[in-house]
């Protein structure tokens, strides 16, 4: 028996859904023309109201909307409501500078907790649970989106934030925690300090941990499940849609079902920008259909992922999308071949030697790029026998080349060596342009 918060709006029919996304699809082009930058842009593409859009396919026919749109557009100029009807706003900072900046009104701060309560719901979760959030609360949404959403359910939040381990693990065992909401890379740190903390796996109530915020592979996953020993949900969100609460797996763990009466999803080709097929590999790309302070009509997350062709067993009907393999704008050309940093977590999260955190630096050896996959080993394996320690290395190397088509370099090291990071990790430090 699958659990449900809203059965109704989850399964509901394929044609109902349709009809319901045109309606919200012509409402979001009315309220995007009350922003000065869409109405510029839409007008120029033919498009003076909702009734312009007479289809889901003329979606088409209105043009992108990009990070540097929203970045040009600061601070009003995607503003669609007076401003005295914005009751939050929500900001992510870029390499520029100039952040990106969401406003919500009331009914959109109403609709946001819905989502992210149906995300939880979906995962088996229950008014009964403890709902421990370490996620950093503030211009970021990934701490509120949840928080609220869980409230909504009616579970008891635990609003911990990120960081101070020490607490965290004393907070989940004092009021007997049952769910988490953290990054990955945080619930690998955390593990690695219960020895040092005296905490033991049977002391905590854990049952469930929701992870967001870094694309990570399915060997992290499982990681994760194995040394903690609970149930991980793999979730979806951005903050120009709405942060946590656009896309989130349920109990079958196949997929992330993006809730598609709140957004438009279409699936690119990133270069030709045409619309692929379900399954086929894309850049997301969406378009709010309930948002009224700042709507976004095709939006380019730069986001890969894919539709999962056919019906997920648990019944929902809104469409199911893969784990999120990486940014278009994260790719790493190493001498002429693509690489992504997920594929190099893939293979060595596989390894049982390698511990929980890595990092790749990119760098120039004269006018060659040159990769070098830094990353901790067990306490376990680390070992001053250079035999032992070069031929765990040569492996890491041979497993990466048969994956990534080229040999990178390895640096071994013992347990703790490389930063913990409590917000989003950062693997990737590409130095070729003196960065």
């Amino acid at each position: 028996m699958y659990t449900y918060w809203d059965k109704s709006a989850e399964t509901i029919p394929e044609e109902e859904l349709k009809r319901r996304q045109l309606a919200g699809f012509q409402a979001a082009v009315d309220q995007a023309l009350k922003t000065p930058f869409y109405r510029e842009r839409l007008r120029k593409a033919g498009i003076t109201s909702g009734a312009d859009v007479g289809s889901l396919t003329s979606v088409q026919d209105i043009p992108f909307t990009s990070k540097d749109d929203l970045r040009d557009a600061y601070p009003y100029g995607m503003l669609a409501v007076p401003l005295e009807e914005v009751v939050r706003l929500h900001a992510s900072s870029g390499t520029t500078g100039t952040p990106t900046v969401i406003y919500q009104s009331a009914e959109d701060i109403g609709v946001w907790p819905d989502l992210a309560a149906r995300s939880i719901a979906a995962t088996g979760a229950a008014k009964k649970d403890v709902f421990q959030n370490m996620m950093t609360y503030g211009l970021f949404t990934g701490g509120l989106g949840l928080h609220y959403g869980a409230e909504r359910l009616g579970c008891l939040v635990i609003p911990a934030g990120s960081g101070n381990t020490k607490r965290q693990f004393k907070l989940m065992k004092d009021f007997r925690t049952t769910m988490v909401h953290a990054t990955p890379s945080y619930l690998l740190h955390l593990h690695s300090k219960m020895n040092e903390e005296g905490v033991r796996i049977e002391d905590l109530s854990l049952k469930k941990a929701f992870v967001g915020a870094e694309p990570h592979s399915e060997n992290i996953r499982k990681k994760i499940e194995n040394l903690l020993r609970v149930d991980v949900y793999n979730s979806y969100g951005l903050s120009e849609m709405n942060g946590p609460g656009v896309a989130f797996e349920c109990e079958c763990k196949d997929g992330m079902h993006v809730w598609e009466d709140a957004f438009l999803l279409e699936v690119i080709d990133p270069d030709t920008l045409k619309a692929v097929p379900d399954g086929e590999e894309g850049e997301l790309v969406f378009t709010t259909l309930r948002r009224k302070a700042t709507p976004l009509l095709r939006y380019r997350t730069r986001d890969l992922s894919r539709i999962y062709p056919g019906p997920c067993s648990c019944g929902r009907t809104h469409r199911r999308i893969e784990r999120i393999k990486g940014r278009t704008d994260d790719m790493l050309i190493i001498n002429g071949v693509n690489v992504f940093p997920s594929q190099i977590e893939e293979v060595i999260m596989k390894m049982p030697e390698i511990g929980n955190n890595y990092q790749i630096l990119v760098e120039k050896a004269g006018a060659l790029d040159r990769i070098t996959v830094k990353t901790e080993v067990g306490p376990a394996i680390f070992s001053d026998d250079a035999r032992d320690m070069n031929h765990l290395r040569e492996r890491i190397k041979d497993n990466l080349k048969a994956s990534i088509s080229i040999s990178p370099a390895v640096e071994l090291h013992e347990p703790g060596v490389l930063p913990v990071y409590e917000g989003k990790a950062k693997r990737v430090f590409d130095v070729r342009a003196g960065e």
